[in-house]
């Protein structure tokens, strides 16, 4: 959330940055600066009542302790009418706090410098790219005829047990699940990231923090009984950790890693595109999270980038690195690095890692804080990323590293799962 002083600021430059997310912020700045306007005129004559209630209040009991109980009385009167006053204007004042901070809510985070031009994915560019492309034969399947061949995977499963997009994993499938997952922790946890179990429910003050609402309010699981929602990813709980809290400089950054199922509603998602594991309800992933200060965020994202980089080299999958343009940017980030892995069976890429600063964005929503060394309070930065997500990871290990003897286990992941071949 954008903070209302800096758009007081720098509003003819953050409208002309939001332009690159194709959003027309200038009705919006209007309108919350008014807001503001009339927000603090209320605030200020509120604690002009406020001030004067006290006073008399004050006067009054110097009045009965001298015995000029009638005078004393016609006070209490007015007293009594400055209460009322006050009431009224603690409520407008609430209501307007509301009303600005709803629109707060709608106004995406400000792009780095660095962010491209763009509307649509077609414009993200690609920064890197390492790894060959395997050359398949023309027998080659994709990853779900593979998951049906050798019964590791079962989708047809998991729709007669939930629905579509909730897949059931079997056998050798199951064991490399599990794989990736202690691989992926034990690799973050070596890196320096400390492991956290976190719940997979979330309440609605979580989601607004890291600001999933109200912008993806329709793509999450809500449970309406209890009013929480299944998480979207590990960020959300990982982040609101520190929701209110006041951290201090030497305990940063702190950095946190954590596994957790993923639930997803994708609405509005069909095709050929979503199919088998390129697009689930309920998948897992493992999440890297980092609260850092404001000076080092943009180290602490190339770091993390460096981190995902060097996961996909053990992995020996071919890879690619966009950075994002504005208008596929998500709307917490300031700056976004999608990883994509090749999967050669369908011959396309398929993201695998999203890893973004979202600078102090976040941490205002969630009034994270740390005092620096004069003691003043400023807010971090907070920066997220998978390491990694797996279905994709799974489709382009299978469609990568299938023979005609079966699917090789990249080297790396053999000791965890006891095994080197999918046969």
């Amino acid at each position: 959330m954008l903070k209302v002083k800096d758009i007081k600021m720098h509003s003819a430059a953050f409208e002309k940055a939001l332009k690159k997310r194709n959003f027309e912020a200038k009705s919006y700045f209007d309108q919350i600066l008014d807001l503001d306007e009339k927000r603090r005129l209320t605030q200020t004559e509120l604690d002009e009542v406020l001030a004067k209630s006290n006073s008399i209040s004050k006067q009054i009991g110097m009045l009965f302790k001298s015995g000029q109980t009638e005078e004393a009385n016609t006070l209490k009167a007015e007293t009594g009418e400055l209460k009322q006053k006050s009431k009224l204007l603690s409520e407008k004042h609430d209501s307007l706090q509301q009303e600005l901070k709803g629109l707060l809510y709608q106004i995406p985070n400000i792009p780095h410098e660095s962010v491209p031009t763009g509307q649509t994915e077609e414009d993200n560019e690609e920064i890197y790219a390492e790894g060959d492309i395997t050359e398949l034969d023309e027998k080659a399947l994709p990853h779900w005829e593979l998951a049906k061949k050798y019964d590791i995977i079962d989708f047809e499963l998991g729709n007669k047990i939930t629905g579509a997009g909730f897949p059931v994993y079997k056998g050798k499938g199951a064991k490399l699940q599990r794989a990736l997952i202690q691989y992926f922790l034990d690799k973050n946890t070596a890196a320096g990231y400390q492991e956290v179990q976190v719940p997979l429910v979330v309440n609605e003050a979580s989601g607004i923090g890291t600001g999933q609402l109200p912008d993806k309010e329709g793509q999450m699981y809500h449970i309406g009984e209890d009013d929480l929602y299944l998480i979207p990813t590990a960020e959300v709980p990982i982040t609101n950790i520190f929701r209110n809290d006041m951290l201090s400089e030497q305990d940063l950054p702190i950095q946190l890693t954590g596994y957790t199922p993923c639930f997803r509603r994708e609405a509005g998602s069909y095709g050929s595109h979503v199919r088998g594991l390129n697009r689930l309800h309920q998948f897992d992933k493992v999440e890297i999270v980092n609260f850092v200060k404001p000076e080092n965020s943009y180290q602490a994202l190339d770091e993390m980038v460096e981190h995902v980089k060097h996961i996909l080299q053990e992995l020996k999958l071919p890879y690619r690195i966009l950075r994002l343009c504005g208008g596929d940017l998500g709307f917490t980030s300031a700056l976004t690095f999608d990883f994509e892995a090749y999967s050669t069976a369908q011959q396309r890429w398929l993201e695998i890692s999203s890893v973004s600063n979202f600078e102090a964005f976040q941490a205002n929503r969630l009034k994270i804080r740390y005092k620096d060394k004069n003691n003043k309070k400023q807010l971090i930065h907070t920066l997220n990323g998978s390491a990694l997500a797996l279905p994709r990871v799974i489709a382009s290990i299978l469609e990568n590293n299938q023979t005609s003897q079966g699917i090789k286990i990249p080297e790396v992941l053999v000791p965890y799962t006891g095994f080197e071949i999918i046969d």
